[in-house]
């Protein structure tokens, strides 16, 4: 599964303790007496150029770690990404499970669903599934929608786990219904073909559409297949060829092929 990786939580974060400290002003004079939540702020500011700070990566990176070596589970997971990404600091994936592992500890979950693709990845450190899974399980068990998705893809694949398709379908489900729109496309190929649930050619379609209708190519294709077979729907050239073309624009090379035979 395609990994989304999510800023949203952490901007919110951001933001939340910039208010908390009333002002920049009184933001930079608390982080500078050493206040963690001030100091993850004022490093999210200069992150962002807000506030009326000029967007500077390396003073957003030592605030950052000034707050993550404090402890601040937030700033670690930050932290954790700018040395993944290599932003403001030389990459190092090294350094980069380092922060995830100590956010992670703490509970954080998308450090915890970040240290997980670490391991599922062998970036940064030793590959291993069944560690893989330990964190997406607690990443997944705390509501993360892409820990969900991989912990889905684990046992599915039969990755660092034995293979459950009913416990894939299960994983898949609890991030299909967050949004995560790979999870929909595979919990539609899962009812489509009966696969660790009932086949249920009505509720495949309802889960293609919603990934296709957030971009993804596969199910943009398998929609398509929907409209035109008639099946879970009712049948619709029209609908079928707007639902291939959609997908062959999106790099499909299986949509583009009968997209010139039904045109």
């Amino acid at each position: 599964m395609k990994k989304i990786i999510l800023f949203s939580s952490i901007f919110f974060a951001g933001l939340v303790s910039a208010q908390e400290t009333s002002n920049i002003k009184e933001i930079i004079k608390k982080a500078t007496e050493g206040n963690k939540t001030a100091q993850l702020a004022l490093g999210m500011a200069y992150d962002l150029g807000v506030d009326g700070l000029k967007q500077n990566f390396k003073e957003a990176i030592f605030w950052y770690t000034k707050a993550a070596e404090q402890g601040d589970d937030m700033a670690q997971l930050v932290l954790g990404d700018c040395y993944r990404k290599g932003k403001g600091i030389e990459q190092s994936y090294t350094k980069a499970v380092y922060w995830y592992t100590k956010a992670a500890e703490q509970g954080n979950p998308n450090a915890q669903g970040m240290l997980g693709d670490c391991y599922y990845e062998g970036k940064g450190i030793e590959q291993s599934y069944s560690k893989a899974v330990y964190w997406y399980t607690k990443a997944a068990e705390q509501g993360n929608p892409n820990a969900q998705g991989m912990l889905g893809d684990c046992y599915y694949e039969g990755k660092g786990i034995e293979q459950s398709y009913s416990k894939a379908v299960y994983w898949y489900t609890k991030a299909a219904e967050q949004g995560n729109p790979n999870a929909q496309s595979i919990l539609g190929v899962c009812y489509d073909e009966g696969i660790g649930v009932e086949k249920s050619k009505s509720k495949a379609f309802y889960w293609y559409k919603k990934a296709a209708e957030q971009g993804n190519s596969k199910a943009q294709y398998n929609l398509g297949a929907c409209y035109y077979s008639g099946e879970g729907v009712e049948k619709s050239k029209n609908k079928a060829i707007y639902w291939f073309r959609k997908a062959c624009e999106n790099f499909n090379d299986d949509a583009c092929e009968i997209l010139n035979k039904i045109k």
